[in-house]
């Protein structure tokens, strides 16, 4: 028998429960691997509340590093005894060892310690697509604004580095004015407290008046209106997240009247669909990090037993950069 967390229904941070589950052997296409270090994630939230719901009894999270025991027929990039991490469906990463689909589980590169692969398969994969493959009609060139919210938490450490690193102007927003400092500290170029400031009017003055080319939003319903307005015409509006409640319809005709915008609603999960795009994601990521241009912060480590707590300090907004889960 091996620790796992489950949720037999949705509901708060006290419906997840520890739980003793037998483990199987890899079916085709599989592998089992057991967990050194688990990454916590704001969609592991959403599939508690049932915001995206899942089928009871369900496992919780979606991302982790450990050492692959055995692989299922079929499985050809991973052998037993390859240290490994992933972001994958379906959920159920909190846990000590399970069995799961191995496409979207990759090699973790030497470099790379458990805790760090953990902390950066779900975060920094998103990061790669937002910045290299979810762009403006015009592209993204060295010099260009590009404004992201909440960019002192996981995701938004790892752009404000990436950005840099890539010659954009990262303008970050987030909570506090320490959070700030830190989205600084880590190469964003400006930042913008918007529970103080009006993030919009700040965009304009950064800007000299034009606006950003695109906005990255993780925050949804609280940000959604004044974030189209930081966009100059023809600007992408490319929501990944729903931090703050999901965004409420609009009339499409609000985009032309505010210069013909492009929005666009994106998950990782579509950009992971196959073995090769999953390991060209990665294998890039892996790259920025192993030169040392991307650093991953690991702000919050929680025992897999204090998974409620560490909930609770997600939903709270107690956190920055990554968290991840340690295993007894």
């Amino acid at each position: 028998m091996t620790l796992a967390v489950q949720i037999r229904q949705h509901g708060g941070p006290e419906e997840l429960q520890i739980v003793d589950v037998q483990v199987g052997e890899p079916g085709p296409g599989e592998i089992r691997i057991r967990h050194h270090a688990v990454g916590l994630n704001f969609i592991d939230v959403y599939h508690r509340t049932g915001l995206y719901p899942l089928n009871m009894p369900a496992g919780i999270g979606m991302e982790a590093a450990g050492v692959v025991e055995a692989v299922g027929e079929g499985v050809t990039h991973l052998k037993a005894g390859d240290r490994a991490a992933y972001a994958s469906q379906p959920p159920g990463s909190y846990c000590e060892v399970r069995v799961m689909p191995a496409k979207c589980v990759c090699k973790l590169p030497d470099a790379i310690d458990f805790e760090t692969g953990a902390a950066m398969m779900l975060k920094g994969l998103t990061a790669q697509y937002l910045l290299k493959k979810t762009l403006p009609v015009q592209g993204l060139q060295p010099g260009d604004h590009v404004l992201f919210h909440a960019a002192a938490g996981g995701v938004g450490l790892i752009a404000c580095q990436w950005a840099k690193a890539l010659g954009l102007q990262l303008i970050a927003t987030a909570g506090s004015d320490a959070k700030c400092q830190l989205a600084l500290a880590n190469g964003a170029a400006h930042a913008v407290n918007y529970n103080t400031e009006d993030f919009a009017a700040r965009v304009k003055e950064i800007t000299g008046g034009k606006g950003v080319k695109v906005v990255y939003d993780s925050v949804g319903k609280d940000t959604w209106d004044k974030s189209l307005d930081c966009l100059r015409p023809f600007g992408l509006m490319a929501s990944f997240g729903n931090a703050s409640g999901p965004v409420p319809p609009f009339a499409p005709g609000m985009l032309g009247a505010k210069g013909s915008l492009y929005v666009t609603r994106q998950t990782l999960f579509s950009h992971i669909t196959t073995r090769e795009s999953t390991q060209a994601m990665a294998d890039d990521l892996f790259a920025v990090v192993a030169s040392g241009q991307v650093k991953i912060h690991i702000a919050q480590r929680y025992s897999l037993r204090d998974v409620q707590q560490a909930h609770r300090d997600l939903e709270a907004r107690k956190t920055t950069g990554s968290t991840i889960l340690t295993l007894p």
